[in-house]
């Protein structure tokens, strides 16, 4: 199985791997380990290259197949020779925009289950911008200002975020773990990775995170929206 990088140190930007095996099909190479997040749970994938011989390949892609994690690159470039060295290096900029982006609304989660025990149904994002469904019977505009001025100060607040994995049974002994309406931990995994903002929030999940609130910056909510009786949408985006 391929090493995570991302999953022990978010601000890793290069790194040297090996060619495990080929997937002529997809056009793609598995590495002994990558700093290259595939994307899950709402969070895109992350963009780069990896360089071979004379090569700088865009990573087209990161596909999880059955838990290996397959780097698909460009048509244009041959496939690297298994058991060649590789230097991948990932899109700082991109990167960093969605960990400040999943941190932000970890703080939103968090403020709105901490004031208002409300479940999330569902979120997406993308660079600089989310949205986040809760399990809301109403949601008005004095409201949403006051989630807002909430978690803009949480940002403010400046607190550590960190990321460790516990076994499956101590997680799910924790209570409010999993902040989704459904459980949608795969029962095949023995251990769980949780992130934590100190003070307001612990949740399971896979993502990349910023160590520290204070580098989300500020946000607005620039709009809500009803999505059901009781399913409200909350937009999200970082302004600074």
């Amino acid at each position: 199985m391929t090493t995570r990088l991302y999953h022990t140190d978010s601000y890793q930007r290069k790194f040297i791997a090996e060619a495990v095996s080929l997937n002529e099909e997809i056009h793609g190479v598995i590495l002994s380990q990558t700093a290259f997040f595939p994307g899950g749970g709402g969070q895109p994938g992350d963009k780069g290259t990896v360089s071979y011989q004379t090569f700088k390949s865009p990573v087209e892609k990161i596909k999880n197949v059955g838990g290996q994690l397959i780097h698909i690159l460009a048509l244009s470039d041959p496939l690297p020779e298994i058991g060649s060295s590789l230097t991948g290096e990932i899109n700082w900029d991109h990167r960093y925009q969605l960990m400040r982006t999943h941190t932000a609304m970890h703080i939103l989660c968090g403020v709105i289950f901490r004031d208002y025990v409300a479940s999330v149904t569902g979120g997406n994002m993308t660079p600089l911008k989310g949205r986040m469904d809760f399990e809301f019977a109403s949601l008005g505009k004095d409201l949403v200002s006051r989630i807002e001025e909430s978690v803009n100060k949480e940002i403010e607040n400046a607190r550590p975020v960190s990321w460790r994995n516990i076994s499956r049974e101590k997680a799910l002994n924790i209570p409010d773990l999993i902040r989704t309406k459904v459980n949608l931990l795969p029962k095949q995994l023995d251990e769980i990775r949780i992130v934590e903002i100190e003070g307001l929030d612990l949740q399971a999940d896979g993502g990349t995170h910023v160590k520290n609130t204070s580098e989300v910056g500020r946000i607005n909510i620039p709009n809500y929206k009803s999505k059901g009786r009781e399913n409200k949408r909350i937009y999200l985006e970082l302004i600074d």
